[in-house]
């Protein structure tokens, strides 16, 4: 897609329609590990498949941004000496542990959910790139500033009005308990908690990432992704 105008109103509007960009990916990341699952692969097979749709469709972006972050949470340096850390291009050791461990953590739990079936795989993983998605979203809204003065971060920082947030952020969960309620009232509880979770624990990152960098980056907002989608994707395997 040619991005014609980048500025604060293109930020906002962006913002506000990632969750249906978190939809689209992962409902394309559904389609190869169901189609090998109906082929006769095993689950492993087709969750790693499906684990790997969004890394190439983002062109690993967020998968980037959660190793940057987790080097410059891992470096326990001053804010400036941080975000130094985080540009650069190479990946130190917490950035390796990060990716290995939340990857790890999403074919697993995916495997299992194909284990159990197509479709609760399916589902999962179309409500966890929304999931994904709405984090960031929450994460644009007006009083998170940005680290620094330049950079995807500092255009999409505060862009979005809190109150329009919170209603994206409703809308999306309320339509994921509505596609789960095709399963029944639990499948509409589980679908709703697990996008509730995921913008928990993102929230608590981004917390942190405040704390320690003095706002959000584009690697920030990366780490914020993964960890909503990690954590919808787990939850949907308990119970």
């Amino acid at each position: 897609m040619r991005v014609t105008r980048w500025d604060r109103d293109a930020a906002r509007a962006g913002m506000l329609c990632a969750p249906l960009v978190g939809l689209a990916v992962g409902l394309c990341a559904a389609v190869p590990g169901c189609l090998l699952l109906l082929a006769g692969a095993g689950p492993l097979l087709a969750a790693v498949a499906t684990v790997a749709v969004p890394a190439v469709l983002t062109r690993a972006l967020h998968l980037d941004g959660l190793a940057d972050t987790a080097d410059g949470l891992g470096s326990a340096k001053p804010p400036a000496r941080a975000l130094d850390i985080m540009k650069r291009s190479d990946i130190g050791p917490f950035g390796m542990l990060a990716l290995v461990f939340v990857t790890l953590a999403q074919v697993a739990a995916v495997r299992e959910l194909y284990a159990d079936h197509w479709t609760a795989g399916a589902l999962a993983v179309a409500v966890a790139g929304l999931a994904a998605r709405c984090a960031l979203t929450l994460a644009s809204r007006a009083g998170v500033p940005a680290a620094r003065p330049t950079g995807l971060g500092a255009v999409v920082a505060g862009a979005v009005p809190a109150r329009a947030a919170l209603g994206v952020v409703g809308v999306a969960a309320g339509c994921c308990a509505g596609a789960g309620a095709l399963a029944g009232p639990y499948g509409a509880l589980r679908c709703g908690l697990a996008v509730l979770a995921a913008l928990a624990v993102a929230e608590v990152l981004l917390r942190h990432c405040r704390r320690r960098f003095g706002g959000v980056t584009g690697d920030v907002f990366g780490a914020l992704a993964e960890t909503a989608a990690t954590t919808t994707l787990v939850v949907f395997t308990l119970g």
